[in-house]
């Protein structure tokens, strides 16, 4: 079974390295009531050695993400069953001899572990919660554990972290007394995510994440336990934040020295032998021209797409605002990105800001 789901998997990286494109999904006008940021309890088990031992998982949303993420579960050796609302990606994995189940509920019954990885958080509510979702089969659960890797905002990630700590098991065994859920965002992108380097920060129960790790693992280099439910949601939004704001500096920066006569290639390199280097700057620079391998050097295309980014920021923005936080830049970096989305440059990776709005030049070789 491992060598036959090696071979899928192979042949999944193949295909879809030439031919998929992002799964977009329509939006659903789902309300998510404000409440005050704070910690549920996490509920304590009599036995912290939770089995780590996972057969079948369940992959829910096969965009540029999470098809990279759900081919590297095939690499090892996972039984994956997958759903999507892109009826052709479905077919796709499908022909690859995959199996594909029509609704999140069929696939939460086939699995023992679900990870859903979905554009925001109306997208995470309608799979758990609506018609055919993963919770709609009534307080009796198949999976021992719900893993969301979605970027959404803490006050639903804990919400439904309570939703299914109050289920319970169909089948209790391993020491589970209880279903349980990790909001497990990653960092590193679309070239991580193909090259299973991703980093995943995860919130919830320790004794779950300690369980989730090998797993995370088969899709990433780095795990990083971030403490009760909702945890990893905050972090991925502070970690997302503190990247708008580095490359809005780094942009803004490169655009006045070429101004002022310096070549971006000078300036980078003054950069990351000084104070100002940072990862916009050494790992992936926002002048075309400069640097080989990133967004920049294709037109833009590929990585973490501005529209994403406005996404983010409208979380943290959010979550300023709903804490009482101090938080300028942040509400700068939103009306930039909002900017740059509005004048039709969305689907571009993030560090188009450098020539959409700051006019910056393209390096002459």
């Amino acid at each position: 079974m491992a060598m036959k789901m090696r071979t899928y998997g192979h042949r999944l990286r193949a295909l879809l390295s030439n031919s998929l494109s992002k799964a977009e999904h329509q939006s659903q006008q789902l309300l998510v009531s404000p409440s005050p940021f704070h910690s549920f309890p996490t509920r304590s088990f009599a036995s912290s050695n939770l089995s780590s031992h996972f057969e079948s998982v369940g992959f829910i949303g096969l965009g540029n993400m999470g098809s990279r993420m759900a081919n590297n579960l095939l690499k090892a050796g996972y039984k994956v069953t997958v759903h999507d609302v892109n009826c052709n990606v479905m077919k796709m994995y499908s022909d690859m001899g995959v199996s594909t189940k029509q609704t999140p509920l069929e696939v939460a019954e086939a699995s023992e572990v679900v990870i859903t990885m979905l554009p925001s958080s109306s997208h995470v509510l309608e799979v758990y919660n609506g018609p055919n979702g993963l919770l709609h089969g009534g307080s009796l659960l198949t999976p021992r554990l719900l893993i969301d890797s979605s970027t959404i905002d803490p006050q639903t990630s804990r919400k439904l972290s309570v939703s299914v700590s109050n289920c319970t098991l169909k089948d209790k065994k391993d020491n589970w007394e209880s279903p349980l859920m990790l909001d497990a965002p990653v960092s590193g992108g679309v070239v991580a995510a193909e090259a299973g380097t991703l980093t995943f920060m995860v919130g919830g129960s320790e004794d779950a994440y300690l369980a989730a790790k090998s797993l995370l693992l088969s899709m990433g280099k780095n795990t990083i336990f971030c403490g009760g439910p909702g945890n990893g949601s905050a972090a991925k939004i502070c970690n997302n934040l503190a990247m708008a704001v580095s490359m809005l500096g780094v942009s803004e920066a490169l655009a006045l020295g070429q101004s002022l006569g310096i070549t971006a290639t000078t300036l980078t390199k003054i950069f990351n032998s000084s104070s100002a280097r940072c990862w916009s700057s050494d790992s992936y620079n926002p002048v075309p021209g400069v640097m080989p391998g990133v967004p920049s050097s294709r037109n833009y295309s590929g990585g973490f797409a501005s529209k994403l980014m406005a996404k983010d920021l409208d979380l943290a923005a959010a979550s300023a605002e709903e804490v009482g936080v101090k938080s300028p830049l942040t509400f700068l970096a939103q009306n930039i990105y909002a900017e740059i989305c509005k004048n039709g440059h969305e689907s571009e990776d993030c560090s188009c800001v450098f020539q959409h709005y700051y006019s910056g030049k393209a390096e002459l070789n």
